[in-house]
């Protein structure tokens, strides 16, 4: 689609607008003389807006006095009007030409590498590997290798599954997909004890196979053995090993602490501001005039705007504002009913994110500490999970 453009750019072509009451008849005989017109839409019932190339323009004299419809350029565009109107201004053409230079020279190089579809690894790991090979940003784009970049990330990186790399223009996007790395697992045929994963009270032990040594009531600890597979044999006066089974119940608890200011601090906006812009050339950045704030108290906002971008070419040229906005600092005391209520919703809401999807929630408990100016929220919440994880017995 983009090679279309550009040689329909380049050979020139015009956009025109047919007028009459015969539109489908002057469409239909434009096809049938193979006069290549696109873009076509309606504007009303009687007029029709398309593209045609110059050499189709010309070939449109004889169908238009067959069909008696009025057909007129409504806009010329593409290279050769271009050149046409730079041969009145040779200063102006050669401008164009150093420029259309720039741009060709500019497009050969990588400027930005997106990384897509990583979650547990984090961008400056994979650009750190791609710069090994030499892919960075402002590499040659005929100097990168794809097949091998991919098969190195996958080499290097044993949790990625997938890999794809594209180059777009002058972005370089890489795409990978993680695996999901499954708990490890011990053979029903190796030896071992199923151990306590945290600290709890235990409930209820179902040893299916091995020997349980805690009971209701205990107070277990992390690491700590709740089944064994070492059981004793009376009869030949020794130890067999066994493949411990079972899953052991167990009250946990878990705790959030939420601590806010009863005396609120808040920015309040004067309506004065100011702004500063620095031109950023690739990584590099030039500053112009005086980046002094002439507030005490402000916010920034910061916004990056690309000066130059021909889809899907993205140079790396761009203005970076920085806008200033004066504020006042007030205290403004919250209400402490209301701050208890939201601090507890958000402590809550903090446990449910490490919470056992398995796990019944048994009870909850809310503690308020009130000092001069803060308040601290307490939540804890006990819950009945099963807290066994099978351990490897080695001597």
């Amino acid at each position: 689609m983009l090679a279309i453009k550009i040689w329909n750019y380049l050979r020139g072509y015009v956009i025109i607008r047919i007028e009459g009451l015969t539109l489908e008849k002057f469409l239909n005989l434009v096809a049938q003389e193979n006069i290549y017109i696109w873009d076509i839409r309606r504007i009303d019932y009687t007029i029709v807006e398309a593209k045609v190339s110059i050499e189709g323009f010309k070939s449109l004299r004889n169908i238009v006095r067959k069909v008696k419809c009025k057909v007129y350029a409504y806009e010329k565009r593409g290279l050769p009007f271009l050149m046409g109107k730079m041969k009145k201004r040779k200063m102006l053409g050669i401008g164009f030409i150093i420029f259309l230079g720039i741009i060709f020279f500019l497009t050969s190089f990588i400027w930005e590498i997106e990384i897509l579809g990583n979650e547990k690894i984090d961008d400056t790991k994979i650009k750190n590997i791609l710069k090994e090979e030499n892919i960075y940003e402002g590499v040659l784009r005929y100097k990168i290798d794809e097949d091998n970049a991919k098969n190195v990330l996958l080499e290097k990186i044993n949790t990625f599954s997938f890999v794809s790399i594209d180059i777009e223009g002058t972005k370089l996007i890489v795409e990978v997909k993680e695996q999901d790395i499954p708990p490890e697992n011990i053979s029903d045929d190796t030896p071992c004890n199923i151990v306590a994963d945290k600290k709890g009270i235990i409930k209820k032990v179902i040893a299916k196979n091995g020997k349980s040594v805690v009971k209701e009531g205990d107070v277990v600890n992390k690491g700590q053995i709740l089944i064994t597979g070492i059981i004793k044999n009376d009869r030949f006066e020794g130890e067999m090993l066994v493949h411990a089974e079972g899953e052991v119940y167990a009250v946990t608890r878990y705790t959030h602490t939420v601590e806010e200011p009863i005396e609120k601090s808040i920015k309040e906006e004067t309506g004065n501001s100011y702004e500063h812009r620095e031109y950023k050339f690739g990584k590099k950045i030039i500053k112009f005039g005086s980046a002094d704030i002439p507030f005490k108290e402000y916010i920034e906002e910061v916004e990056e705007n690309n000066v130059f971008t021909i889809e899907p070419f993205n140079f790396p040229i761009s203005i970076i504002t920085h806008k200033y906005k004066e504020v006042e600092i007030k205290k403004v005391k919250q209400n402490v009913d209301s701050l208890k209520e939201s601090c507890q919703v958000l402590a809550v809401k903090e446990i449910n994110k490490v919470l056992p999807e398995d796990s019944k929630i048994v009870s909850k408990d809310v503690k308020y500490i009130e000092n001069e100016d803060k308040l601290t929220t307490i939540v804890i919440i006990e819950v009945m999970e099963n807290i066994g994880k099978k351990q490897i017995i080695t001597y």
